[in-house]
């Protein structure tokens, strides 16, 4: 999960000097944010049915080396079409290891299904540590070293997990006889499932339109500087890092549930303030408390997922992780376009239109699926 950070916030954090490097024009920069995601789709999607038949040790390798050779291969690119292989290779494999990691933790929590959760929760504190870790790298040793020089050294250490997946030992396959194909389109029928998914495509929305667009908001703002307002960004990341790392505890006791609704009210407290905020003190208060509550939504969600499809989980984990990031790339996309029409100053009418969506479906839908898991 940690390298699933490293992959998501590669680009984010090289960009300007790939851009710088290689003379790209905005199309062709464009391009790049584009190709990332789109492999971190297709990674989502195919690593369900694949590790439900087979287990995770092969694919887990597979896709860490992936990412190796993707990272290697942005720091030795001679152009813009080794670039664009490059990151699909980094979305590609990242998109197996978000949502590997997160079936295989659901598979090994089952002797203890109340915590499965909380040790979602846990698995995602990784994640934050990973996308922190890529921009404060950099950061620190760029006043001394390339950045290809940096990635260089990074992918080299990525080796290591390589050799540590290769030794663990793996939950034995769900499914022996084939990949789980046509099980897994039936699941595109199974209500409870996709209100699952639509919860997700809302929250990771909602995430990612924090995470692409709030230093271009801030910046729009007179009084924050481009450096503050990267500086909120990171303390969001962080906030949600250290929340995940306490819910990995409270979850283990409290109702996942009640945890989540405390946490959408949260969030609407922190929408409240970026409503009114106009200082960088302000700002960054409502980023920390958006960063609480954004924090529970995808353990508590997964762990749904992982306990009511236990025979087929990795095929469901696919399937929401899926709908998740078509909502992630979907209300991108629809930002764009209301920045450019009417401003970024709507930035936080779409966040609040999406945060409306989650509590809906928090609200009036998620109890009756969390008396089924019961």
């Amino acid at each position: 999960m940690l390298l699933f950070g490293v992959a998501i916030i590669s680009l984010g954090s090289i960009l300007p000097s790939v851009i710088e490097k290689f003379d790209l024009n905005k199309i062709q920069a464009g391009s790049l944010a584009s190709i990332l995601p789109a492999g971190i789709l297709v990674g989502s999607l195919v690593f369900g049915p694949i590790v439900d038949r087979y287990s995770y040790r092969n694919l887990l390798i597979i896709c860490t080396i992936l990412i190796i050779l993707g990272i290697e291969g942005v720091a030795f690119s001679t152009g813009l079409f080794s670039l664009q292989a490059s990151f699909l290779l980094i979305g590609l494999g990242g998109g197996v290891l978000n949502g590997g990691t997160n079936a295989l933790v659901a598979d090994i929590s089952d002797e203890n299904p109340e915590k499965r959760s909380a040790n979602l929760s846990f698995l995602g504190v990784f994640y934050g540590i990973g996308a922190l870790g890529i921009p404060t790298l950099i950061a620190l040793l760029s006043s001394s070293f390339s950045f290809q020089k940096i990635l260089q050294f990074t992918g080299l250490v990525i080796l290591l997990p390589v050799v540590y997946f290769a030794v663990l030992s793996y939950p034995a396959a769900k499914q022996k006889q084939g990949i789980p194909i046509k099980a897994g389109l039936a699941m595109i029928k199974d209500k409870h499932l996709v209100m699952l998914g639509l919860f997700l495509f809302f929250e990771s929305a909602f995430e990612g339109i924090i995470t692409n667009w709030t230093t271009t908001f801030l910046q729009n703002k007179s009084t924050i500087a481009s450096t503050d307002a990267l500086l909120i960004l990171s303390i969001y990341i962080l906030s949600l890092t250290l929340t995940r790392l306490i819910l990995s505890s409270l979850l283990r006791r409290a109702s996942p549930i009640n945890v989540l609704l405390i946490s959408i009210g949260i969030i609407f407290i922190g929408m409240l303030l970026l409503l009114i905020s106009n200082s960088w003190i302000m700002f960054i208060l409502c980023f920390i408390i958006l960063g609480i509550g954004t924090a529970s939504g995808f353990p508590i969600i997964l762990g749904y997922v992982g306990e009511l499809y236990k025979g087929l989980r990795g095929t469901a984990f696919s399937l929401v992780f899926f709908i998740a990031l078509v909502g992630n790339t979907f209300m991108n996309y629809q930002m764009g376009i209301i920045a450019e029409k009417f401003g970024i100053n709507k930035y936080p009418l779409v966040l609040l239109f999406c945060a409306v969506f989650i509590a809906f479906i928090a609200v009036v839908k998620l109890p009756k699926i969390a008396r089924k898991k019961q």
